[in-house]
Order: C-alpha cells, then sequence, then structure tokens
C-alpha cells in the first residue's frame, strides 16, 4: 500500500480502502458473501490471488475476521468493517447520481447481474414449494444466456444449468434493458410494457415480480431524494477570541 506521508484520518483510511477492488470487497462483504467463492461471484474479474491479498490486509487491518482452516475458512466483518456500510453506501448512491456508467459492452455482467439479483431477492415473495424463475439473455456470451433461480425452504439458489425443474415463469430480455432496470435507469413496468422485458407464465408470479426484482440496494439509495449526511460540521470561527 502506498503511503500518503501523512497523519490526516482520510490518508489513513484511504491508504487501506482506496487501493484497487478493496472498496468493491467491502460492498460483497456487507453484502452477505463470507465464502471465498461467493466473493469471487461478486468480483469476477478479481484475480484468485489479489482477492487472497485483500482479504489479508483487511484482516490485518482489523476490519475483517478469518475463521476456519484452509480449505474451509470464513471471512466476517468486525465492528469496523460494519461501520463501512454507510460509507459504502453513500459512494454508492453517489455514483448513482453523477459517475454512472454508459453501460457499453465492457460494462455489462450477466453474471454480477444474475448474483445480484439472488441475493438481494426476499424468499417470502415466492410460494413454500420450489418456484423455478428462468432468466433468457439472447445477447449474453455462449454458455451465460439462460439463469434459473430456484427458490425451495425459503432459500434461494441460482443455476447456470437447466436441472430439469419445471419452470414456473421465464423471462426474456436483453442484457443491456435488464441492467438498466436493475441499476434504476428504466422502471421494470415501463420495460415490461414496452416488451424489453418479456415475462411468460404463472400469472400470480408475473404480479409479484416488483416485489422481488426490485433492482440494486445501492442504485434505490441513490434515488432517495436527499441523503444522509455524515461527514462532520466544522465550526465556524468565532471573531475576539
Amino acid at each position: 500500500m502506498k503511503d500518503y506521508g501523512q497523519f490526516c484520518p482520510l490518508a489513513q483510511a484511504t491508504k487501506l480502502l482506496c487501493e484497487r477492488w478493496t472498496l468493491l470487497l467491502a460492498r460483497e462483504l456487507l453484502a452477505g458473501s463470507t465464502r471465498f467463492s461467493e466473493l469471487q461471484k461478486g468480483l469476477p474479474l478479481m484475480s484468485p490471488t489479489l482477492l487472497s491479498q485483500r482479504l489479508r490486509q483487511l484482516a490485518d487491518a482489523g476490519v475483517i475476521r478469518i475463521a476456519g482452516k484452509k480449505g474451509d475458512r470464513s471471512y466476517h466483518l468486525t465492528d469496523a468493517g460494519s461501520e463501512l456500510r454507510p460509507i459504502v453506501e453513500l459512494l454508492g448512491a453517489w455514483g448513482h447520481r453523477w459517475a454512472r456508467s454508459k453501460l457499453d459492452s465492457h460494462d455489462l455482467d450477466v453474471g454480477l447481474l444474475m448474483w445480484d439479483m439472488r441475493r438481494s431477492i426476499d424468499p417470502s415473495v415466492f410460494p413454500p414449494t420450489r418456484t423455478v424463475v428462468q432468466f433468457d439473455y439472447p445477447d449474453a456470451p455462449e454458455g451465460a444466456q439462460h439463469w434459473w433461480l430456484v427458490s425451495e425452504n425459503g432459500e434461494v439458489d441460482l443455476c447456470l444449468h437447466d436441472h430439469g425443474y419445471d419452470v414456473d415463469l421465464i423471462i426474456q430480455a436483453n442484457l443491456k434493458e435488464m441492467t438498466r432496470v436493475w441499476i434504476c435507469e428504466k422502471a421494470l413496468n415501463e420495460a415490461i410494457e414496452d416488451r424489453t422485458i418479456k415475462v411468460m407464465g404463472d400469472p400470480i408470479l408475473t404480479q409479484r415480480l416488483p416485489q422481488w426484482l426490485r433492482a440494486s440496494p445501492l442504485s434505490r439509495l441513490g434515488t432517495v431524494e436527499q441523503l444522509p449526511v455524515l461527514l462532520w460540521e466544522i465550526p465556524q470561527a468565532t471573531s475576539g477570541a
């Protein structure tokens, strides 16, 4: 880590957190990922070696603790790590407002999109019996055009391979259009009405679609009219001291 040569707490914090990938790793940990494989799903372009290095740096800094033995390790936020939540959320909200992606092809990642959907779903919106939602992205890379969300026994799994279950709902979309909906650039109802997203299957599940396909949590924060201000209020200088 490069040193700024300053005692300022901001300099000390950015020395740790502004290394490449570190804040995105914090995002994944705050979203509930605890296993190396889960972190990789949220950071698919990050090499395993670099991921291991960043996890060790965060552990050495007291931001996370590492539990278990080699081959069966899990990663958990400490109090210091949990306090990063408002920072990550505000940065995400700021990015939604002022640094939006143009959604060029290199910004589109169907795996990350589906993983983000999967971990944002409240299973209670689905029936207690097995429910299968199939997503079709004709323009996605070969081998990543079809995905299945399977809800059963209060848990939601994401599958890239067809297990042969009966499908209750099929959602077909252009990858860019679904991404636009997920990051709150376009309303889901609007996309369904103009047929850029097509929904076929169980009418009850179709009606409940807005309850679980709600958009990225960080993007939803960016639509809030007024964000909370977490920075300290600098006192006014007084005259006649």
